[in-house]
């Protein structure tokens, strides 16, 4: 018996999910674990797997399309099995496709036929070959840039011409007037004398009908011509979490009052604290501290001193909380993600340190539930592993600072009237200056640092 393939839902606040790829295709086999398909929330990017072995006799959406949680995506069964009962859209009455001719000798007056609305939205339209479907997305890009649809070649599932076909037409200069949409001929016009090489009403109507063997030539010389042009650049549709990314840092930047202040610290004690850890912390059932693992520890003690910089500014008032949750940014394939670490305040270092590599591997393996992504209330960002020596952090509103650890460097000061060499540490705090002065800022990064030179003394606090 066939098996419906619903659309997750990832966490409580998500209500639909946007279908990214299709890793199977209609008539494909599937064994249990096999990636299906490939979806995106405003956050994060997951995989569903295959639960049951079969044929993946349906695919009710396609790539693009928001799909509301639960509902059935797809379907899994037998050689041959109906699948048409767990299809959604089934119970849409689907618009009949008129062949052009029937359509001209109908309406004798009208010199092209309207495009037919498919059930799911589409438009079918009459390309060179005939008949062929066209994604909302391409139809709209085709309408906004005027390209030629007859010469689409579709790459989407079942002929469905989608918005890269239409990109590509637009590349290759395939472009029409809208007065010209409307009176296309069987034969091509031989020269397009519109703006921008655009094929204009005025010559389809000068052209004569070319022979079809002329029409084959010249289609050849077209084609030998058009796979000689190498194109000087290449589009890439950005994903919805880089989307998402973009907007969040610009509202970031053109909402907030963004200051940064650059600090550093003698990283001695961490150092030697974590090499003691590295010998002995196996046989005593600590986990592999690390160097990021001990600022967010230091970082939830410190703070709890400096309120201001553990809240949220909404405009006209602020949420000073509590508890510490600390926003941890992660690089990943798919983009920057902020899992959030609840009451780290009231964590020891080693329940921080295994919660905090728990979160950044399901971020890395995109696994990562919507709801560990949010609630954060000071947020920090290491680039130290990637030598930068400072950088400026973008603050995650409505929070109001951001720390930005960085590399260690050698330095020089000045011990019993000798010049000594240490490993200094960077520090970068940008805050949001409607929230808090410059004062209160550097005060808790100088707190901060006396801490992390005397760790092993903050531990026993």
């Amino acid at each position: 018996m066939a098996t419906p393939v619903i659309m997750p839902r990832q966490g409580q606040s998500v209500e639909s999910c946007i279908i990214a790829k299709w890793a199977k295709k209609k008539g494909d086999k599937a064994q249990v674990g096999d990636i299906l398909f490939t979806y995106e929330t405003d956050k994060a990017t997951f995989d569903e797997e295959a639960k049951v072995e079969g044929i993946l006799l349906d695919v009710f959406f396609q790539e693009g399309d928001d799909v509301p949680c639960l509902l059935n995506v797809c379907a899994i069964g037998n050689e041959g099995e109906d699948a048409s009962v767990f299809n959604p859209n089934a119970k849409q009455e689907a618009a009949p496709v008129i062949p052009a001719a029937a359509a001209a000798a109908a309406k004798p007056e009208v010199k092209a036929a309207p495009a037919a609305e498919a059930a799911n939205g589409e438009a079918v339209i009459q390309n060179q070959d005939g008949k062929m479907k066209i994604s909302p997305r391409a139809r709209n890009l085709a309408e906004k840039t005027g390209v030629d649809l007859r010469f689409a070649e579709p790459s989407g599932p079942n002929g469905r011409i989608i918005e890269r076909d239409v990109a590509a037409l637009r590349d290759s200069g395939h472009l029409v007037t809208s007065a010209a949409k409307g009176l296309y001929q069987e034969s091509v016009a031989a020269e397009a004398s519109g703006i921008g090489g655009r094929i204009t009403a005025g010559d389809l109507n000068r052209v004569p009908a070319v022979p079809a063997a002329s029409t084959s030539v010249v289609q050849s010389v077209v084609a030998a011509a058009s796979a000689a042009i190498v194109p000087d650049f290449e589009e890439i549709k950005l994903p919805n979490i880089r989307k998402v990314i973009a907007k969040a840092m610009h509202q970031s930047l053109s909402t907030t009052a963004q200051l940064t202040l650059n600090s550093s610290f003698d990283a001695t004690d961490i150092l030697a604290f974590r090499k003691r850890l590295k010998s002995a912390g196996t046989s005593l059932g600590i986990e592999n501290i690390t160097l990021n693992d001990i600022i967010l520890y230091a970082v939830s003690r410190t703070i709890q001193s400096h309120k201001s910089l553990n809240a949220h500014f909404l405009d006209d008032k602020m949420l000073v909380f509590n508890n510490v949750n600390l926003g941890i940014a992660v690089d990943t394939e798919r983009g920057l993600m902020v899992p959030t670490l609840f009451n780290a305040n009231q964590k020891s270092l080693n329940e921080i340190s295994t919660e905090a590599k728990k979160l950044v591997e399901s971020c890395q393996k995109g696994t990562i539930s919507p709801d560990a992504l949010k609630g954060g209330t000071f947020t920090i960002t290491n680039l130290g592993t990637l030598d930068i020596e400072s950088f400026t952090p973008v603050l995650n509103p409505p929070q109001t600072g951001i720390l930005g650890v960085n590399n260690i460097t050698q330095r020089v000061k000045e011990v019993n009237g000798q010049y000594a060499y240490y490993p200094a540490m960077g520090l970068s705090l940008t805050f949001d200056h409607r929230a808090l002065d410059g004062a209160p800022a550097a005060r808790f990064l100088k707190d901060l640092k006396t801490n992390l030179e005397n760790f092993s003394v903050l531990l026993v606090k």
